[in-house]
C-alpha cells in the first residue's frame, strides 16, 4: 500500500482539537499517511508577518493534497482572508460542498443529497474593492467565460463520474444580465457536451425558497462564488447544521479539503465542538486519493455512533467531548472489522 503524504493545517480556534480528533479516526482506518503539519491564520502574523506563510504554501505545492481546519477571517479592514489567498495561489476554482441528509438526524425531509459546485476564484470574492470617496465603497463583480465554463465542466464531469442525473445553474441573470448572463451562457455551452444529463437553471432567490420547501428536487447545483457561499450554508442548515457540512477546494494541480464552518474561538480548548464536518471532508479526501474502502469504513462507523446517541456532541443532543466522539468512531470501526 502506497503512503500518502498530506499537509495538515489545524487552523485556529477549535481547529487544532478538531483536526487531532479527525487524524485519530483516519489513522485508525488503516490508510498509510504521513502528516506534515503547517500553520495558517492570525496566529502566524507575529511569527511570520503574514496569515499564510511560505512554508505552508510550499508544503501544499509539494504534496498536492491538504486537510485544513477552520481559520478566523478578519472582519472589516485589515488583512485579507487566508482562505481566499489559498484559492488564488493554487487556482482552486472548484469548491465542492455536498449536502447530504444523515439518516439518524431527525429532519422534516426524507432525503437530501445535493452537491453544490461553487466557482471559487471570481465574482465579488475577487476582492477588487476601493473607496470612491469617504462615504462610498465600490466592489467589482468579475465573471469571465473561462472561469464560468470550467466550473460548469467540472460539475458535469463530477456528476457523470458519480452517477448523478441533474445539473442546474443558479444565477440572477434576470437582473445582472451581463455578469450572471455570461455565467449562464458558459454553463449552457458546457452542458452541450453532456447530452445524457438533465440540465436547467433557477434564479437564486427562487432557489432559496425551493431548497426550503422541497430540497430533494435538486441533485447538482452550479453557482457563482457569492451565491454559492450563501446557499451552501443554507443547505448545511437543511441537513443538520454546519457541524455536518464538508467541503473541498479543487484545482487542476492540488486539492484542499476543509469544513464549511468557522473557527468558533469561544469554544477553543473546551473539546466541545462536533468534528464531523472536518471528518466528512477527510472522507472526501480519502475517496479523492482512491482509498474508498477506508472512507466507507469511517462513514459507516460514524453513522453507527450517531445512531446510538451515546457518545455524540452537544449539538446533536449529547455530552461527549470532541475526542470522545472520535474515539467512539474508532472503537466502532474496530468492532465492525
Amino acid at each position: 500500500m502506497a503512503q500518502h503524504v498530506i499537509t495538515m493545517i489545524p487552523g485556529e480556534g477549535t481547529g487544532p482539537e478538531i483536526c487531532e480528533a479527525v487524524r485519530m479516526v483516519i489513522d485508525a482506518s488503516g490508510v498509510d499517511i504521513k502528516w506534515e503539519y503547517e500553520d495558517i491564520g492570525l496566529d502566524c502574523l507575529e511569527k511570520y508577518g503574514t496569515l499564510l506563510p511560505d512554508k505552508t504554501i510550499q508544503s501544499i505545492a509539494k504534496n498536492k493534497v491538504a486537510l485544513k481546519g477552520p481559520t478566523t477571517t478578519p472582519i472589516g479592514t485589515g488583512h485579507k482572508s487566508a482562505n481566499v489567498t489559498l484559492r488564488k495561489v493554487f487556482d482552486l476554482y472548484a469548491n465542492v460542498r455536498p449536502a447530504r441528509l444523515i439518516p439518524v438526524l431527525k429532519r422534516p425531509w426524507d432525503k437530501i443529497d445535493i452537491i453544490n459546485f461553487r466557482e471559487n476564484t471570481e465574482d465579488s470574492y475577487a476582492a477588487i474593492e476601493h473607496m470612491v470617496s469617504d462615504e462610498v465603497a465600490q466592489c467589482l463583480k468579475v465573471i469571465t467565460w473561462p472561469g464560468s465554463y470550467r466550473i460548469a465542466d467540472f460539475a458535469f464531469k463530477w456528476a457523470k463520474a458519480n452517477g448523478r442525473k441533474k445539473v442546474y445553474c443558479v444565477h440572477k441573470a434576470n437582473i445582472m444580465k451581463m455578469t450572471d448572463g455570461l455565467f449562464l451562457e458558459a454553463f449552457r455551452a458546457a452542458a452541450k457536451h453532456y447530452p445524457e444529463m438533465e440540465i436547467g437553471d433557477v434564479i437564486v432567490d427562487n432557489c432559496c425558497m425551493q431548497l426550503v420547501k422541497n430540497p430533494d428536487q435538486f441533485d447538482c447545483l452550479v453557482l457563482p462564488n457569492l451565491y454559492g457561499d450563501i446557499l451552501t450554508d443554507l443547505c448545511a442548515g437543511l441537513v443538520g447544521g454546519l457541524g455536518f457540512a464538508p467541503g473541498a477546494n479543487i484545482g487542476d494541480n492540488c486539492a484542499i479539503f476543509e469544513a464549511v464552518h468557522g473557527s468558533a474561538p469561544k469554544y477553543a480548548g473546551l473539546k466541545k465542538v462536533n468534528p464531523s464536518a472536518v471528518l466528512i471532508s477527510g472522507i472526501m479526501m480519502l475517496r479523492w486519493l482512491g482509498e474508498k474502502a477506508a472512507a466507507d469504513r469511517i462513514e459507516k462507523a460514524m453513522f453507527a455512533v450517531l445512531d446510538e446517541r451515546k457518545h455524540v456532541t452537544y449539538d446533536v443532543g449529547g455530552t461527549a467531548k470532541t475526542d470522545e466522539y472520535a474515539q467512539a468512531i474508532v472503537d466502532k470501526m474496530h468492532a465492525m472489522a
